[in-house]
C-alpha cells in the first residue's frame, strides 16, 4: 500500500499535463486496454491457470470495473481545472468513506482510535482542499474540478469493500484481470464516440507517456496491490495509505517546478500524515 500511494500520486502530476489534450473517457479506455495486455502477460508469466470457474458471475467484474472506470474518468475530467495537490487531498477522504462502506457491506468495525484518525485525516484533507482559506471553507467555495473528483472518490471508496464481498477465492492476478476486463467493457462502451472522434496520430507525446504510466503502474499495478491488500486488511486501513498521496504529489509538483504548497497548506498535510500513523499503529 505504500507503493500504491507513491504510484497513485504520480498519476495526479502526470495526468494534469495530459488531461486538457484528450477526452478523459477515451484516455481511460486506452489505459484499460493497455493494462489488460500487461495484466494478461503477468498472468502468463506467473503461470496462473485461468479456468471456467473464475469466469462465473461475470457481473462482478463489471461492477468492480465500472467503479474504478468511473473514478478514473472523473479524475481526469477534474484535472482539467483542479490542481493536483487539491485533488489528491480529496483522495484522502476515501479512507473515511471506505470505512463507512466497509461497515455497511461487511460489518467491519473500527475502534474509537481508528475513528479519531479518520476524523483527523478528513480535517487535514478539507484544509488542503480549500487551500487553507477559512473564507473559502466557510462559504463552501469548492471548484468544479474538485466537486467532480469527489464523486469519483465515492466510487473508489466503494471499490475496496466490494473486492472481498465479490471475490470467490480467485487468485489476485486472475481477479485483477477480470476487473480490468470489466472496466474496459464499461468504459469502452461509454467512451466509444470520443474514441472514434479522437485523432490518435496527432496526440502529443505526453499523452502517450501518460497512457503508458497509467496502464502499467496505476492500473495493472495498483489494481493488483489494492486487491492483495483488500483481502488481508480492513477496508479503512487499506485506504489509509492514501493519506500519503498529497505529500507525494506536493513533492512531485515541487520537483517538477510547479511550485510548493504554502506553509499553511502543509499544516493540513501534517494532519493527514498523523492520521496515517494512528491508523497504522492501531490494532484493527
Amino acid at each position: 500500500m505504500l507503493l500504491f500511494a507513491a504510484l497513485i500520486a504520480g498519476a495526479f502530476s502526470i495526468g494534469k499535463q495530459a488531461a486538457p489534450l484528450i477526452d478523459p473517457a477515451a484516455l481511460t479506455a486506452v489505459r484499460f486496454l493497455c493494462a489488460l495486455g500487461v495484466m494478461g502477460a503477468a498472468v502468463m508469466v506467473a503461470r496462473v491457470r485461468v479456468t471456467r470457474v473464475h469466469a462465473k458471475a461475470p457481473w462482478r467484474y463489471l461492477i468492480l470495473g465500472g467503479l474504478m472506470g468511473g473514478y478514473f474518468v472523473l479524475m481526469f475530467e477534474a484535472l482539467k481545472t483542479a490542481q493536483p495537490v487539491s485533488t489528491s487531498a480529496i483522495f484522502t477522504l476515501i479512507p473515511t468513506m471506505s470505512a463507512g462502506f466497509g461497515w455497511l457491506l461487511m460489518r467491519q468495525r473500527f475502534t474509537p482510535v481508528a475513528q479519531l484518525a479518520l476524523g483527523i485525516g478528513a480535517i487535514g484533507a478539507i484544509w488542503v482542499i480549500f487551500r487553507a482559506d477559512l473564507d473559502a471553507l466557510l462559504s463552501l467555495d469548492l471548484g468544479y474540478g474538485e466537486t467532480i473528483f469527489f464523486f469519483g472518490c465515492i466510487a473508489h471508496a466503494l471499490y475496496a469493500p466490494m473486492v472481498p464481498r465479490l471475490n470467490r477465492g480467485e487468485p489476485v492476478l486472475v481477479f485483477t484481470l477480470g476487473t480490468i476486463s470489466g472496466a474496459l467493457v464499461v468504459v469502452g462502451l461509454y467512451a466509444m464516440p470520443a474514441i472514434l472522434a479522437t485523432d490518435w496520430s496527432a496526440l502529443p507525446r505526453i499523452v502517450w507517456i501518460t497512457v503508458a504510466y497509467l496502464a502499467i503502474f496505476t492500473t495493472a499495478g495498483t489494481f493488483a496491490l489494492l486487491q492483495f491488500a483488500a483481502l488481508r486488511l480492513p477496508s479503512g486501513k487499506v485506504m489509509a495509505y492514501g493519506y500519503l498521496v498529497p505529500a507525494f504529489v506536493a513533492f512531485y509538483e515541487g520537483m517538477l517546478g510547479n511550485g510548493w504548497p504554502t506553509p499553511f497548506v502543509w499544516v493540513g498535510v501534517g494532519l493527514i500524515f498523523c492520521a496515517l500513523l494512528i491508523l497504522l499503529l492501531g490494532k484493527d
